[in-house]
């Protein structure tokens, strides 16, 4: 074979070798993205379930509530009344989240621009730590709904102690995880045992993965 035969078939294997390696990195990144789909769609039915059965509970709760303030305010149980308006109060305002989160899922694109996926999964990661910590908060009134006024009148120092010992380490326990359900601690056991497979783990991983597209396409620049 002559020299200019060999240098253009060298340059010819040459070109299909990049458009190969091209092509590769294509369906790589196409793939990486219906990962992140998949993965997103995944939290769907959690964060759906979450908020069907939070709208029955705070609808049904105020439902009970309303009309004892309205009508029964005088002779009902105050500690009952005021602690389950807490209560539903602080469940509604995470179902706000869930539904904020069910639209940012429903929103993301891979069709979209990298950087627009990167600011919903950033979005999504963050009103997750915040719906943990909003909905911990409600920790001490499931400790002093029953309480009543026969309590005053009839309990002991020791029964006082008791009561009183159970609500101030639910209210420690809500404080604490306020404060500490923070990405810092997302390697710690506890972190991993509150957030479970759903609600953690795929932002993670999508976030990961959009970084791999972003590398993908940098490269091609």
């Amino acid at each position: 074979m002559k020299e200019p035969e060999f240098e253009e078939l060298w340059k010819s294997y040459d070109k299909k070798l990049e458009e190969n390696l091209s092509l590769n990195k294509k369906n790589a990144r196409d793939i990486t993205s219906l990962k992140v789909q998949s993965l997103l769609s995944s939290m769907r039915p959690v964060k759906l379930f979450a908020l069907i059965t939070g709208l029955l509970w705070v609808g049904i709760g105020f439902l009970i509530i309303i009309p004892i303030f309205l009508y029964g305010f005088e002779s009902a149980n105050k500690f009952f009344l005021f602690s389950a308006t807490i209560q539903l109060t602080v469940t509604a305002a995470g179902l706000w989240i869930y539904l904020y989160q069910l639209i940012l899922i429903n929103q993301t694109d891979i069709t979209e621009p990298v950087l627009e996926t990167q600011k919903r999964l950033a979005k999504l990661k963050s009103s997750t730590l915040w719906v943990a910590q909003i909905m911990f908060l409600q920790l001490p009134v499931w400790t002093t709904f029953w309480w009543n006024e026969t309590m005053f009148n009839e309990w002991n120092l020791i029964q006082w102690s008791i009561a009183l010992t159970v609500t101030l380490l639910a209210l420690y326990a809500a404080v604490w995880l306020f404060i500490n359900i923070d990405e810092s601690n997302k390697d710690k056991k506890w972190f991993q045992l509150l957030f479970g497979d759903q609600e953690w783990s795929p932002i993670i991983h999508s976030i990961e993965l959009i970084e791999q597209i972003q590398e993908y396409n940098d490269e091609n620049k």
